[in-house]
């Protein structure tokens, strides 16, 4: 390893995936390098991926400070009065960028005392594991890599009947850097990212309206849940039409006008912006020479084993550009997972417990299987819920939405599934999490003792609920 431009390990990527496998890397003794091409707003080198420069971290420090921008209205319920309130978005923003800053720096940090190089630019994988490296200036170097790891996450999709110009029309980028409030906003797409970019300019003030071209709402989800999400969401302004199909959208004199098709025909709306949100895809452009024997599926994802191994020996890839969720943490387990592999260790990720989450108010969070999805393979499942209207910490906080609901095995009693709607989801859903890698029954659950008062006992009474045994709610009676 007398060579500089020799690594046992090199990572293409540096979002959560791809700088948690070379900081592991490093961490377990490895010789490893990092290239990562994304600069921020200055034309400086930022890691940390689209995580936490135009995803996760921007859009939650949105939708912390636009929640308590809101609930400002609902302080009159508990005794405070609160007056002349007002909205300095320029200092909402730049709170946003210097959120993005520090944690950006911190991975920097990160590399410089775990020892990762980093080299800024594009990375490029060739044959025989040689990987190919251009700086912002334009000047290459190629690397040997006894291993590689492709960690070069995704981007916005788009879709042929709308041009995102970034003015008007903008993608899930565009969408977090506003100057001012619109008066009327569109989103294309009810998913996770459509729901909180929409939730974030309705708090603000937006008159928002949501085209979803499927006509069921988050399908993915429990039904019940999904239903009581709709209901809380669209009581919030979310004005959501599901079944609307949008077939053209045109940019005129600081207007946009779209066009979308529904049960009723052609529909027509203008409206100061418009976001386009319908998911987002593997970034793959440059990153395969034609031999380098890595290959893609048929949807552009790199094709790899449940090991994130690829076709080719010591080749993988992690994150966003492999099948399954696109989700920062899922991204990250893959990343340590692979480090933990090279280094000559076995372990794995555990796809059936990935929690996922939505970020309104209430938040949505889940992991294992539906009840639908159950029943229809034939499973005999048993149920139980409760809503966090019979919660005191809930009630006492004036935010009773919502309820979890826990899935289990009719015979074995094994936790299949749980599913939040409610305050605080994102931190609930761990709960669960742990519980089934664990392979907790609900029983397990009904007899671990939860502090009282506070939002977790929710999840202690659903699992009570299951068995009959749930004390403060009116459990069902079995058939």
């Amino acid at each position: 390893m007398s060579d500089p431009f020799s690594y046992e390990v090199v990572v293409i990527g540096a979002g959560p995936a791809g700088y948690t496998a070379a900081i592991r890397a490093t961490q377990l003794g490895l010789k490893t390098a990092c290239i990562d091409r994304t600069v921020n707003h200055c034309g400086e080198p930022s890691l940390g991926g689209t995580c936490l420069n135009c995803g996760c971290i921007p859009s939650k420090a949105l939708l912390d400070a636009s929640q308590k921008y809101a609930e400002l209205e609902g302080l009159a319920a508990l005794g405070i009065e609160a007056k002349e309130i007002g909205l300095d978005l320029s200092k909402m923003m730049a709170r946003k960028d210097a959120v993005v800053r520090q944690l950006t720096g911190g991975i920097s940090s990160l590399f410089d005392s775990n020892g990762v190089d980093f080299y800024p630019g594009s990375g490029r994988l060739l044959s025989e594991r040689r990987v190919a490296w251009e700086d912002h200036e334009g000047s290459t170097k190629e690397f040997n890599a006894e291993h590689v790891v492709l960690a070069p996450g995704s981007v916005p999709m788009d879709i042929d009947a709308v041009a995102v110009s970034n003015e008007g029309i903008v993608d899930s980028t565009g969408a977090l850097g506003f100057d001012v409030v619109p008066n009327r906003l569109g989103v294309i797409g009810a998913g996770a990212i459509g729901l909180e970019l929409g939730s974030v300019w309705a708090r603000l003030g937006s008159q928002v309206i949501v085209l979803e071209a499927l006509d069921s709402f988050l399908p993915t989800l429990d039904k019940r849940i999904a239903g009581q999400a709709i209901r809380v969401l669209r009581k919030q302004g979310l004005d959501i039409r599901l079944g609307a199909r949008v077939v053209s959208a045109a940019e005129k004199k600081g207007v946009v006008d779209v066009v979308y098709q529904d049960d009723d025909g052609d529909q027509e709306i203008s409206i100061d912006k418009l976001i386009v949100a319908v998911g987002r895809r593997p970034y793959t452009e440059n990153l395969l020479a034609e031999d380098s024997g890595v290959d893609l599926d048929e949807r552009g994802f790199i094709s790899v084993n449940d090991l994130c191994e690829t076709g080719v020996q010591g080749v993988f890839a992690v994150g966003d550009v492999v099948r399954g969720p696109m989700l920062a943490h899922k991204g990250a387990e893959e990343g340590a997972m692979v480090a933990d592999r090279i280094a000559g260790f076995k372990p794995s990720v555990n796809y059936a417990t990935v929690p996922n989450v939505i970020y309104t108010h209430p938040e949505v969070a889940w992991v294992g299987r539906t009840e639908q999805e159950l029943t229809a393979e034939g499973q005999a499942i048993a149920t139980g819920s409760f809503s966090f209207g019979a919660s005191g910490r809930a009630i006492a906080a004036n935010d009773g939405e919502g309820m979890v609901k826990i899935i289990a095995d009719a015979e074995s009693d094994q936790i299949l599934g749980v599913h939040v709607f409610g305050p605080q989801a994102s931190e609930l859903i761990a709960q669960a999490v742990i519980a089934m890698e664990f392979s907790a029954s609900a029983e397990d659950l009904g007899l671990t003792m939860f502090a009282h008062p506070t939002l977790s006992e929710a999840v202690h009474e659903a699992a009570l609920a299951i068995g009959g045994r749930a004390i403060h709610t009116v459990n069902r009676k079995k058939k």
